[in-house]
């Protein structure tokens, strides 16, 4: 090793004290490769898993220290902040370095509560969320409405945890083409077993992580997608908006002189879509519905003429064509009892192919299976309360029924 370079010794057994700390983590920390680099403020990591660490900074550091640092730039990859950040970043339209930094802030105050202590003592500097005025405990997503970059945040200018923490990418990245960088099946198998041991064995494991390694084995799902492709798949199965029709008569009528045979035709499938409007819904979620109905028109190749909209909290109160998601009016506020909705969806002339309900599930359902597609978008609940019966818990919706959690 030359003055100038890098002590690797040092920073291994560092990477050795952090394991001995946080033995949970053991399986990234040596997944990890080391790459020197100059131009990284103290530590850094990117999204193939590649460690960048500055030599004077591991100079200077002592190995306890270090070993937190390891734990921090680890915690980022495991946690999946650089695929979060895009996520978030697509959805609000943030772009710049200044949005990335808050997004890095942000991440910092996610995962710092769980860091230090035990062993790992906290480095000068460190970003915490009390430091922002903000609460601890909270996710990276919590944290990022929760501050803009300002006076209160430009001592952390220096701040560069690498793509592996916003998702930028830095010129000093060699990308997925780079040498030593692990595949996104290696990464996944990486978060798997830390995953798998926190579980089996959490320990003394801090609540942040046994929190990730519940999500890590039922991650959220991206709903919104997945109420599209619900819609998608219903208006384009077997037997939705299928009629025969003697505009273009059968082939088969070729082998009956004299008989002309209709064919079975494809036309455009219609949705009527009910919303629960009872006093168990709040506004926002309400919000959210017009959001959905706005995605289910996209989902039936945008034909507004196709798609009709009932609100209903005890009963069905306004059904119609749909213009303009933002001109709907949902109307209600009493209890919630949707089979009168499927009931009125289900007397519509034309009948629809597809009835797509969307409501928190405290209603009872009909006992019979709708003649057509149904799906069901869940608001979540924790639990329901019934004034008259406090034990009450509402039915799961039924099993006839392609159920997509909302939010």
């Amino acid at each position: 090793m030359t003055p100038e370079g890098l002590d690797e010794e040092k920073l291994f057994a560092a990477r050795l004290h952090a394991v001995r700390s946080r033995p949970y983590l053991a399986t990234a920390l040596f997944a990890l490769h080391v790459v020197e680099s100059r131009r990284v403020p103290t530590m850094a990591v990117d999204r193939h898993w590649r460690c960048y660490a500055s030599p004077a900074f591991v100079a200077r550091t002592p190995v306890e220290e270090l070993a937190g640092v390891w734990v921090h730039e680890v915690s980022h990859l495991l946690r999946d902040h650089h695929g979060r950040s895009d996520r978030f970043a697509a959805e609000h339209g943030l772009t710049g370095p200044g949005e990335r930094l808050r997004m890095n802030i942000a991440a910092d105050c996610e995962i710092n509560d769980d860091v230090f202590g035990d062993g790992l003592p906290e480095p000068e500097g460190a970003v915490r969320p009390g430091t922002l005025r903000l609460p601890e405990g909270q996710l990276m997503e919590d944290y990022l409405r929760g501050f803009r970059l300002g006076p209160g945040t430009d001592g952390f200018a220096w701040l560069d945890c690498g793509s592996g923490a916003d998702g930028l990418e830095r010129d000093w990245d060699p990308g997925p083409d780079g040498a030593h960088g692990l595949s996104a099946q290696e990464r996944d198998a990486v978060r798997f077993r830390v995953a798998q041991g926190l579980t089996a064995h959490p320990g003394s494991a801090p609540k942040g992580w046994r929190r990730w390694a519940e999500d890590a084995f039922h991650p959220p799902q991206p709903w919104r997608e997945l109420l599209g492709a619900a819609v998608r798949s219903a208006v384009s199965g077997p037997g939705a908006g299928e009629d025969y029709s003697y505009g273009r008569p059968s082939r088969r009528s070729a082998g009956l002189p004299g008989v002309v045979l209709p064919s079975l035709r494809r036309r455009p499938p219609r949705v009527c879509v009910v919303v629960d409007t009872s006093g168990s819904v709040s506004d926002g979620e309400l919000g959210s519905a017009l959001v959905e109905i706005a995605a289910i028109v996209h989902a039936v190749g945008g034909r507004r003429d196709l798609v009709s909209v009932l609100s209903c909290d005890a009963a069905a109160h306004v059904t119609g064509p749909l213009c303009r998601a933002e001109g709907i009016t949902l109307v209600g506020g009493g209890g919630t009892d949707l089979r009168s909705g499927f009931a009125k969806a289900l007397r519509r002339n034309p009948k629809p192919d597809v009835v797509v309900v969307l409501t928190d599930g405290q209603t009872p359902w009909p006992a019979d299976r709708p003649p057509c597609r149904t799906v069901v978008g869940l608001f979540p609940r924790e639990r329901s309360y019934d004034e008259d019966d406090p034990n009450h818990v509402p039915d799961d919706p039924p099993a006839w029924a392609r159920v997509v959690a909302i939010g």
